[in-house]
């Protein structure tokens, strides 16, 4: 499903289950050693995702380690994303001189917990959200535009270091044409000396009960 919105320089591997019993690989073990059953699940299999996405770029299979804010450290030249929710896995990967920019999410498409749309968003967006509510009901686009600023994180944080609250990007979506759209609200300096970011653009896809959001900039 995920390909769909990434662009062809983008190679993601997706998985809807888990094989049971399915061991850590090795050198990730302490990662989830106190985790949950569901938690160590679907950590391995979406690692398993992400070594099967760098094997095609010719990279062989080696421990997904995390960095300071738990982001994946990934082989020297690339670029990715992982992202797990109820019955989803998936990891994206890029050549990062391709797609210097890489974000991905899933979520379940159902309502927000109570509470949680006033706290992700900026003035205007309950509004928007609202018109889409009624306008092309079936999609949970409180969800959605969460899904949207995960993805904009994990896309924002490699090439900034820093974070990026859910108040710190304004979201547009084009529900037609399946993209959004997030204005960035802060200083977008990047500290790879790239062009300064304010303006970060997506797709998103809804469907088999998920929403699925990618950032890419190329």
């Amino acid at each position: 499903m995920i390909e769909a919105i990434l662009p062809p320089a983008v190679v993601a591997v997706e998985a809807f289950d888990d094989i049971p019993g399915e061991p850590p690989f090795p050198g990730e073990e302490h990662l989830i050693a106190e985790a949950v059953e569901s938690r160590r699940r679907e950590f391995v299999t979406a690692r398993r995702c992400a070594r099967a996405a760098l094997r095609t770029f010719g990279h062989p299979d080696a421990p997904i380690l995390p960095g300071p804010r738990r982001e994946p450290r990934w082989p020297a030249g690339m670029t990715g994303s992982i992202t797990h929710c109820a019955g989803y896995r998936a990891a994206a990967v890029a050549r990062a001189a391709d797609v210097p920019l890489l974000g991905v999410d899933a979520e379940p498409n159902g309502p927000l917990p109570e509470g949680v749309a006033e706290s992700v968003t900026v003035p205007g967006e309950l509004e928007m959200l609202d018109r889409l509510d009624r306008s092309h009901p079936g999609t949970h686009w409180g969800r959605l535009l969460f899904s949207a600023k995960e993805s904009v994180y994990k896309a924002w944080f490699p090439v900034t270091r820093r974070w990026l609250g859910f108040e710190e990007a304004r979201l547009t979506i084009d529900p037609d044409a399946g993209t959004f759209t997030a204005k960035l609200l802060v200083d977008g300096a990047r500290v790879d000396g790239g062009p300064s970011l304010t303006v970060l653009n997506g797709r998103f896809r809804v469907g088999r009960g998920l929403i699925l959001t990618a950032v890419t900039a190329m």
